[in-house]
C-alpha cells in the first residue's frame, strides 16, 4: 500500500532542495531555457528528437511512439483527469548548436518533461540546460555509461539500458562464435568512446585479446587509415561501433580484406538498421552476410504492430518501445504523486517501475494507483526496474544478423543485469 501523507512530505522536501539546486543554474551557459510551470494540473511534454540527420530514421519512430502513448495515456482518461496536450515538437538535428536551440524552445513553452535527445552526445548537449530548468528528462536510446553518475538533480533517467550491459551481451556473443582476437573501431564521441572501453573490458574479462581499441572521427572522407591498422593488428574479429557512417567505415573494411566475408564483424545498436546493406554495396546487398550485433530490444510483436497501424509508414522502431516506456512512466509519475511538479513526481519515476503490482498499461497501472497501491510497471520495452540512478538495472538485448539477401534478421536474444 502506498503512504501518501509521509512520502508526500518527504517528495515536498526533496522538491525544495531540486528546485534550490536548479536555480543554482547548471546550464545558465548553454543557451538559456524557461522553468517548469510548477504543477498546473495538466502534464506538458516536449522532446528534442532527430527529424534530420543521421539519426532521422531513430527519430521517426520514437516521435510516433511519443504520439502513441499520449493518444493512448488521453484514451484511458488522460493524466490528473486532463488530456496531455499535443507535445511540443522540436528537431535534435544531429548537432550540439540545433539540439541546445531546440531544447531552449522547448523549455520556453513551459513543459514539465523532456523527451529525448536520441544521440547521447545531444543529450550531453542540452542535460544541464532541461535539469537545471527543474524539468525532468527521458531519453529512450541514451545508452552512454556516463548518464549513470551524471550530476542532474535526479531530474534525468533513461529507458535504454546502458552501454555496460550491451557490452557484455556483445562479448558474449563475439566469445560465444570462437573469436579470440579481437579489435574494436569506434567513432570519437561520447557513445563511441565508452562502448569502446566497455566492451574491451567485457572481452578481455571474457578471455579474448583486444588486439585493437581504435577511435575514428566520423565526419572522415576516408577510412583507409584506420582499415590499414586493422589489417596489421590481425584481428580474428572486429567491432565496429557507429551510427550511419558506419556504412563508410565497413565499405573500407571490404575493400581492405577485412570485412563480414573475411573475419567475424559485429556492430552495436547504431548499425542496427534494415538499409545498411543498401548503404553498403547497392550491387551486392549479401556483403554484409554473416554480420552480428547486438541492441536493445525492440522485438515485440504485439507493440510493433500498434505502432505500423498507428505508423503505417515506419521502416525502423529501434528505440521506439523505450519512447513509448519514457512517455508511460512519467505520466503514472505524475498520478503517484498527484502532481505534474517535475520536481514532485520525479521522486515517484523510480518507484513506478519496482516493487509493487505488476501493471502492464496505462490504465491498468492507473486504477491499481487509485486504489492506493504501490505499482510495478512493466513496460512495452521489458522489466525496466528503475535503479536510484534512473536506469533499467536489467537489459534485454537483440542479437541481431544480415543474411545473404540483405536481410535484418533477431536470431536470438540476451538478458545482462547490473547486479
Amino acid at each position: 500500500m502506498r503512504a501518501p501523507a509521509m512520502r508526500r512530505s518527504a517528495v515536498l522536501l526533496s522538491a525544495i532542495a531540486l528546485v534550490l539546486t536548479a536555480c543554482g543554474g547548471g546550464g545558465a551557459g548553454r543557451g538559456g531555457g524557461g522553468i517548469g510551470d510548477g504543477g498546473d494540473g495538466v502534464l506538458n511534454l516536449g522532446y528534442v528528437l532527430p527529424e534530420t540527420g543521421q539519426l532521422a530514421s531513430l527519430g521517426a519512430s520514437q516521435i510516433e511512439s511519443v504520439k502513441l502513448a499520449i493518444e493512448e495515456i488521453n484514451d484511458a482518461g488522460g493524466v490528473l483527469g486532463q488530456p496531455i496536450p499535443e507535445a511540443v515538437s522540436t528537431d535534435e538535428g544531429g548537432q550540439p548548436e540545433v539540439a541546445v536551440r531546440s531544447a531552449g524552445e522547448v523549455l520556453s513553452r513551459g513543459v514539465d518533461a523532456v523527451i529525448g535527445a536520441a544521440a547521447s552526445s545531444m543529450s550531453l548537449a542540452i542535460i544541464d540546460n532541461v535539469t537545471g530548468s527543474g524539468v525532468v528528462q527521458c531519453s529512450a536510446s541514451n545508452t552512454a555509461a556516463t548518464f549513470t553518475d551524471y550530476p542532474d538533480s535526479g531530474l534525468y533517467f533513461r529507458t535504454a539500458p546502458s552501454d555496460n550491459l550491451q557490452a557484455a551481451a556483445l562479448s558474449k556473443v563475439i566469445t560465444g562464435d570462437g573469436h579470440e582476437r579481437v579489435a574494436v573501431v569506434a567513432r570519437d564521441d561520447d557513445y563511441g568512446r565508452g562502448l569502446l572501453e566497455s566492451t574491451t573490458k567485457a572481452l578481455e574479462s571474457s578471455g579474448a585479446t583486444v588486439v585493437l581499441g581504435e577511435t575514428y572521427a566520423p565526419e572522415s572522407e576516408s577510412f583507409d587509415q584506420l582499415t590499414r591498422k586493422l589489417r596489421d593488428a590481425d584481428p580474428d574479429a572486429v567491432v565496429v561501433v557507429a551510427f550511419e557512417e558506419g556504412a563508410k567505415v565497413l565499405q573500407a573494411m571490404i575493400e581492405a580484406g577485412v570485412g563480414p566475408r573475411d573475419l567475424g564483424v559485429y556492430g552495436a545498436d547504431g548499425l542496427r538498421n534494415t538499409e545498411l546493406p543498401e548503404m553498403v554495396s547497392a550491387d551486392d546487398r549479401g556483403a554484409l552476410a554473416g554480420m552480428k550485433g547486438t541492441a536493445p530490444t525492440a522485438d515485440n510483436d504485439e507493440y510493433r504492430e500498434r505502432l505500423r497501424k498507428f505508423a503505417p509508414d515506419l521502416r525502423e522502431i529501434q528505440f521506439a518501445p523505450q519512447a513509448y516506456d519514457c512517455v508511460t512512466i512519467i505520466a503514472l509519475a505524475v498520478e503517484a504523486a498527484q502532481s505534474d511538479d517535475p520536481t514532485v513526481f520525479a521522486a515517484e519515476i523510480n518507484r513506478v517501475t519496482r516493487d509493487g503490482e505488476k501493471c502492464t498499461s496505462f490504465a491498468e497501472c492507473k486504477k491499481l494507483l487509485d486504489r492506493g497501491e504501490d505499482i510495478d510497471y512493466d513496460g512495452v520495452s521489458g522489466p525496466l526496474e528503475f535503479t536510484e540512478q534512473g536506469e533499467p538495472d536489467k537489459g534485454v538485448f537483440d542479437v541481431y544478423a544480415y543474411d545473404e539477401s540483405g536481410e535484418l534478421q533477431v536470431v536470438g536474444t540476451r538478458e545482462e543485469s547490473s547486479n
